[in-house]
């Protein structure tokens, strides 16, 4: 008897624990497990405000300036951050104009980083490594004109590798349909980048340009960058692990 009351008991709960995480996806809310770090990894985003977080200035501006005009600078990019906005655990981009990329505080060298992403149809965004562009995300099977090559191929490859290059497409589509939550697992090391999406490899260390200075080597460290490319963006889940050089 207690047996069954056990099972009874288990089998109620799973059944709660089902119709919460189904509400929670249509309400857009992050769940009870949302925002907390598994062991060895950070919390990038805390599910609560933007704190570690920073207006965009590109890695190569940076170098360039002395530290007061740096801070300066910092300060005019921090202004334009109310297109991002915490709702319900979850970071959002609003989609509207006036925006800007979102940049981690800190630079990072070698790291393992996960990221939990959504976009709506038509969706376009990426991650920036050590301020590199990018790691691609975006709604492929919609794709037309000069990009129809690039149907259906789906979100992880490196895109601003040159064509035909490794890691520039994916090895496979792995995205979830439009509108559902996807995993990123994105290790870096040196300049050399795999992600994993959805539980599924899309690039297998493949070697990551200096997009901006194309004839100096990969920034030994950067930020995290969130790419905003103009429609409305979620995110959640964003942990780091930061590895040996």
């Amino acid at each position: 008897m207690r047996r069954w009351f056990a099972l009874a008991g288990l089998a109620t709960a799973l059944g709660l624990l089902t119709t919460w995480t189904n509400a929670g996806e249509k309400t857009d809310k992050a769940g009870p497990h949302d925002n907390h770090p598994p062991k060895g990894f950070t919390a990038l985003f805390n599910g609560k405000d933007l704190s570690g977080w920073q207006g965009l200035i590109e890695i190569h501006q940076r170098k360039k300036m002395t530290q007061e005009q740096y801070e300066a600078a910092q300060k005019k990019a921090n202004e334009r951050l109310s297109h991002w906005t915490v709702q319900h655990g979850i970071l959002v981009y609003d989609g509207k104009k006036g925006g800007q990329n979102l940049q981690s505080a800190k630079d990072y060298g070698n790291f393992e980083l996960y990221c939990d992403w959504k976009i709506p149809p038509k969706g376009d965004s990426g991650i920036y490594l050590r301020g590199q562009p990018q790691v691609q995300i975006w709604d492929s099977s919609v794709l037309d004109g000069n990009l129809k090559i690039d149907r259906d191929t789906g979100s992880g490859g490196l895109w601003n590798n040159k064509r035909g290059t490794q890691g520039q497409t994916p090895l496979v589509n792995a995205d979830r349909p439009v509108g559902e939550w996807n995993t990123f697992h994105i290790t870096m090391v040196g300049d050399k980048v795999t992600v994993v999406l959805n539980g599924k490899k899309v690039v297998d260390a493949a070697p990551l340009p200096n997009y901006f200075e194309k004839n100096e080597p990969l920034p030994a460290r950067g930020p995290i960058e969130l790419q905003q490319h103009g429609n409305t963006l979620w995110f959640k889940n964003i942990y780091v692990k930061e590895l040996p050089d």
